[in-house]
């Protein structure tokens, strides 16, 4: 992605305000249903353990202390680092990631998004959203510090 010239005069994005028009709330509502799609995840990813457990005599069952954070990271590494550089939920809501020096997130770059993103939340709950509102691409803590910026797929024009 390049500097656009739809860009305010006195913005230092290289992003137009179309690229970045109702990112915010469609964030919000990708984190619901990228919530939903991880609950669901996590329910069979439960259920194999529990089978897992048996087979194994009870050694199967230590998973489940690292199954809930494992599962919501590889979710989230394989879909930002995939082809469409964006979860289930921002696919449906029209958004995807994109990074500032203009290469495509690949699958260490979509992990690390995750993991910063879940550790924010756990540190600054619920004031993490509020980073949104004091930079002019309506980015989190976590995409400042990984140099990334969520964007509608397709702008309005």
């Amino acid at each position: 992605m390049t500097y656009d010239s739809d860009a305010t005069p006195t913005s230092s994005s290289f992003v137009s305000w179309r690229e970045l028009d109702g990112v915010r709330t469609r964030r919000v509502i990708a984190f619901l249903i990228d919530f939903t799609i991880i609950s669901i995840l996590v329910s069979i990813a439960a259920i194999v353990i529990f089978f897992f457990g048996i087979i194994t005599f009870g050694l199967g069952f230590a998973l489940y202390a690292i199954f809930i954070p494992a599962t919501a990271l590889v979710y989230n590494a394989l879909t930002l680092g995939g082809t469409a550089a964006a979860t289930w939920g921002m696919q449906l809501t029209g958004l995807r990631l994109i990074r500032k020096d203009g290469s495509a997130p690949d699958l260490m770059y979509g992990g690390l998004h995750a993991f910063l993103y879940y550790l924010s939340v756990a540190i600054l709950t619920p004031f993490v959203a509020l980073f949104s509102f004091i930079n002019q691409e309506k980015r989190l803590l976590h995409d400042m510090i990984l140099g990334g910026v969520v964007v509608r797929a397709n702008p309005v024009d």
